[in-house]
């Protein structure tokens, strides 16, 4: 009588975060899926709008791909000049309005592609005359057919309710098309990403004893300044619909002005440290932090860790600034898994909350 195989993935549907875990663990191969195979349709569309000369950009989105959007903002004012703004859609949904958006790129982003006012504003700015874009993991979403233009990710479909892959394609998918529409490639910096995220990802571990840490803890604060502040926003959510932790995050300078006042040494605060100027600009919020005794978490160089109560140093060297936020929110994606295992629930399937949410 043969021996009975060994319970392979499709047996393991019973075990909590399998499906999140996994994705977690798809990122090196898909960040370089989106260099090889992405990269020259996202430098085609972004030659095609270039030559049209927007004078403004629109971000619109919402949840994950907001704080994806957010750091698209940052790379289009600082490496382009290009003066950008969050959009309101329910300016247009709700109530009606009719801007004159003639000569602005609109990019929306959303992993589905589905939600009810994504759409309507898409279109509605498509109608008032903007040049619209859509950079979704859907290329045969609502969202892609009204729009002008559209990138696909190329995450591959994504299971887990917390989004995890499909953010890092988002940020790289948008790092491609600054970078092409300002006339570069963006390739060739970002090449050693692939193999960086394995890297980080292979620390499982370490991350695993970290979250012992904060299992217990009853509220979070994170923080960062410049490409680093979208990574602080995203890591917040994540934690607050996994393990359901309140997770507040504040730009550095932003904490200064009043939050501040609720650090103590018993809520923890994780700092997202760039290795370049956002990270110098956080320096004097790093010293208040350890001036009021705080547990000061550090995701960073490994000089920023050493100084801080705990910590996950990152590879940083020879990676550019604006490419460190798709490194960041690796070991904050993994803590806020471990962290959720920890406390007994499953990260696959948070309550309340669907895969797409239909706002209108």
């Amino acid at each position: 009588m043969s021996a009975t195989p060994p319970p392979g993935p499709d047996d393991q549907s019973d075990v909590p975060g399998r499906i999140m875990s996994g994705e977690m663990a798809e990122q090196p191969a898909m960040l370089r899926r989106i260099l090889d195979q992405g990269a020259p349709r996202i430098r085609e569309v972004a030659a095609e709008i270039a030559a049209r000369k927007p004078r403004f950009v629109l971000l619109t989105a919402r949840g994950t791909s907001d704080n994806a959007a957010l750091y698209a903002k940052y790379l289009l004012e600082i490496r382009l000049g290009l003066p950008c703004g969050l959009a309101s859609m329910s300016t247009t949904t709700a109530y009606g309005a009719k801007p004159d958006l003639r000569d602005v790129l609109v990019i929306t982003v959303s992993q589905s592609g589905g939600s009810p006012d994504l759409v309507a504003s898409t279109r509605a700015a498509r109608e008032a005359g903007a040049v619209t874009l859509a950079v979704t993991n859907n290329p045969d979403s609502a969202l892609a057919a009204v729009s002008e233009y559209h990138i696909d990710i190329l995450a591959g479909p994504e299971k887990a309710l917390p989004a995890t892959k499909t953010y890092t394609a988002s940020l790289l998918s948008l790092y491609l098309f600054v970078a092409g529409l300002g006339g570069g490639d963006g390739t060739e910096a970002a090449s050693a990403l692939p193999d960086l995220a394995g890297a980080v990802l292979g620390r499982r571990a370490e991350v695993k004893a970290l979250a012992s840490r904060y299992r217990f803890a009853e509220r979070m604060v994170i923080t960062s300044r410049g490409y680093g502040y979208p990574t602080a926003k995203e890591a917040a959510l994540k934690l607050m619909e996994t393990s359901y932790i309140p997770a507040l995050s504040y730009s550095g300078a932003d904490l200064l002005h009043g939050p501040l006042a609720m650090v103590d040494n018993i809520s923890p605060v994780i700092a997202v440290v760039t290795d370049g100027r956002g990270g110098e600009a956080l320096q004097p919020v790093l010293d208040r932090l350890r001036g009021r005794g705080a547990d000061l978490f550090v995701v960073g160089p490994k000089a920023q860790v050493e100084a801080a109560s705990a910590g996950f140093a990152l590879p940083t060297s020879g990676v550019p600034e604006e490419l460190q936020p798709i490194l960041e929110i690796l070991p904050l994606q993994m803590l806020a898994y471990e962290v959720t295992i920890a406390r007994g629930q499953d990260p696959d399937s948070p309550r309340a909350l669907a895969k797409v949410t239909e706002t209108r």
